[in-house]
């Protein structure tokens, strides 16, 4: 029988992120995939990154994951979103090359040293009455290993549905994976079923692009990775559109409501509230009189154009009404039909944050089969289970990033206190320290953390250093060194609409102006010169600089939460039958099982009451 330290199930975002982060520690690891060609697929949106999503790239590439060197090698489009914003909510979002990506991803996973690429279907675990140590394949053979990861993406029992047509397919028509559920439910792991879908894909000669408004990407040298070096112009890139439905849309929509999958009965799971499809959009904003949509090239080798917002369920011959009555559209192609597809998910409360199966040890999930959506959700949580099998194997603790630290952190906690019923998808809005959680810093959050785990090298965490050092050197520099009103730097400040100086001030203060910029300062303060700063580490300096306050008073808000969030609760309490607990809160804790108080705190229908009696019962037991 062949031995691996840790098995990986499913070639997705989040399998990637798993079974490089082992192969990158040193683990022997397996990677089973359904289909290697599908490795990295992009089967909904061509696009990586976006609200909250963009950042959680940014703090993969932090902690030593790859998706953002992904998405930096072949993107047709770089943007910066929300940049009319504060930079709590600014984030990158690219348009990827739906070919290239996969092929360059699959390139690197099939050299990769320490690692194994395989085509095999699990249908089963291997277990004994105490933990899992390993997989069965379809054909019968099984497979040993420290540590395995599910991440099987939506293709558990997969079903796809356009009106009343049903098929058991998983994405782009590949096979389901089959048996895998069925035994994990007899291992006693709950399981329920998540819905999600995909727009249809239209002949870009077929559409008039006259009738839509072009969506150019940001100048500038944009990337994910903090070790990109290279970027594409923006003259380079290729241009996205902005259309939106008409009332004759929604008038179809409408007439046709019985006939879309979801409003008929054949789906009887939840779908994700924040990417809904067409109809029910239709339905739930009835008031609304059009919705809009992105329209988003694919490859640069295809003609083919992504109908981003109009996702359906509908059948194939109302989906060519719907889509011909949109403006541009009139003598639309269909390259391939929108479906909506469901498949099993593992309920939220059989996990616990380090993403293991509380029931079972060594068995640990990542992505859409522990109820989120999205490539960078999956990419997220891949990574830390990645990370979590091999601390195990080597006797480490295990990493849980807080709430204060990452969107990752938050996502999980979220997960694990409060649930979903439906496909999580991560915001800006769920995170209560968001300006600490911004883009421009994730690499000063968590490249130490990085380092830590083994995923950054030395030589990758020497030069963080020396580019943190360089920012703090130069903050320094700012308030020790102060302009008077004959330097050129007054000049500047006219001359970009903001006021002259009246007397002395710090450098500091002068940067803390909305319009000043550091470079234009820099160049008449010699105190400087010498110091390296690239654009990334400016980006982080400026945000520094101007938002010091707020970002204080977030650390300190931070600080005094962390000091009850921090408080461990014994593995072993008796929720049921604890004194002055409301009902709802014996039985959610029981179910939920939190490792801390500040998980405790935030598990849906446990109140305040009920949080202070928990501590009074921590405190009881460290003294017994």
């Amino acid at each position: 029988m062949r031995e691996f330290d840790v098995i990986v199930v499913g070639g997705g975002h989040a399998g990637l992120e798993a079974c490089f982060a082992s192969a990158h520690k040193g683990h022997k690891t397996l990677l089973l995939t359904l289909n290697i060609k599908k490795i990295g697929n992009m089967p909904c949106n061509p696009s990586i990154g976006g609200s909250a999503k963009g950042i959680v790239v940014r703090e993969i590439d932090a902690l030593g994951g790859m998706m953002g060197k992904f998405a930096d090698h072949h993107y047709l489009q770089m943007k910066m979103l929300n940049t009319g914003k504060g930079p709590g909510v600014q984030c990158l979002r690219a348009q990827q090359d739906k070919l290239e990506y996969p092929e360059y991803i699959q390139s690197l996973a099939l050299r990769q040293a320490n690692l194994t690429v395989e085509e095999g279907m699990v249908v089963s675990l291997l277990h004994d009455e105490s933990h899992v140590f390993g997989v069965k394949l379809e054909n019968g053979e099984e497979i040993k290993a420290k540590a395995v990861i599910l991440t099987t993406g939506t293709y558990m029992e997969a079903k796809i549905f356009r009106g009343a047509e049903v098929k058991e397919e998983g994405p782009d028509g590949e096979r389901p994976s089959k048996g895998l559920s069925p035994y994990l439910k007899s291992m006693g792991i709950e399981m329920y079923r998540l819905k999600t879908g995909t727009p249809p894909r239209i002949k870009q000669d077929s559409i008039d692009f006259s009738k839509a408004s072009i969506q150019p990407g940001t100048r500038g040298e944009l990337a994910f990775s903090y070790d990109t070096e290279e970027f594409i112009p923006v003259e380079e890139q290729v241009p996205c559109y902005l259309i939106y439905t008409t009332p004759k849309t929604h008038e179809i929509i409408r007439e046709h409501l019985d006939e879309a999958a979801i409003f008929s009965g054949l789906i009887q799971s939840t779908g994700p509230r924040y990417c809904p499809s067409i109809e029910s959009k239709i339905v739930t904003f009835a008031d609304k009189e059009r919705h809009q949509l992105f329209l988003e090239p694919e490859s640069r080798f295809t003609d083919s154009v992504y109908l981003q917002g109009f996702s359906t369920s509908m059948p194939v011959e109302v989906q060519e009404e719907m889509v011909r009555s949109l403006p541009g559209f009139e003598n639309a192609v269909f390259l391939k039909y929108a479906y909506a597809i469901e498949y099993d998910a593992i309920k939220t409360e059989e996990y616990l944050p380090t993403l293991e199966i509380k029931k079972w040890p060594g068995l640990y999930i990542a992505g859409q089969i522990c109820g989120t959506s999205g490539y960078e959700e999956a990419a997220g949580l891949g990574l830390i289970a990645g990370i979590n099998a091999c601390l195990k194997i080597e006797n480490k603790e295990p990493l849980i990033l807080r709430r204060d630290q990452s969107y990752i952190g938050v996502m999980i906690d979220d997960l694990v206190t409060k649930g979903t019923e439906e496909p999580y998808r991560l915001m800006s809005s769920r995170a209560e320290y968001r300006l600490l959680l911004r883009h421009d810093n994730a690499d000063l959050r968590l490249r130490e953390i990085g380092h830590n785990v083994g995923l950054i090298s030395d030589e990758r965490y020497a030069k963080f250093i020396e580019k943190k050092n360089n920012i703090y050197k130069v903050l320094d520099i700012l308030k020790d060194v102060y302009i008077g009103t004959k330097s050129p730097i007054n000049d500047y400040l006219i001359s970009i609409g903001s006021a002259p100086l009246s007397g002395g001030v710090s450098a500091l203060e002068i940067l803390k102006r909305p319009l000043v910029k550091y470079n234009e300062i820099a160049k008449y303060i010699p105190e400087l010169e010498g110091i390296c700063l690239n654009n990334s580490a400016i980006d982080e300096l400026e945000v520094i600089a101007k938002f010091e306050g707020y970002i204080a008073k977030q650390m300190r808000e931070a600080e005094n939460m962390r000091k009850i969030e921090n408080m461990k609760i014994p593995s072993g309490f008796d929720y049921l039958h604890m004194d002055g607990l409301a009902l709802e809160a014996r039985q959610k804790l029981d179910k939920v099982r939190p490792l801390t108080i500040g998980q405790a705190s935030r598990v849906s229908g446990v109140n305040p009451s009920d949080v202070s009696i928990l501590i009074l019962n921590v405190r009881r037991a460290e003294h017994e």
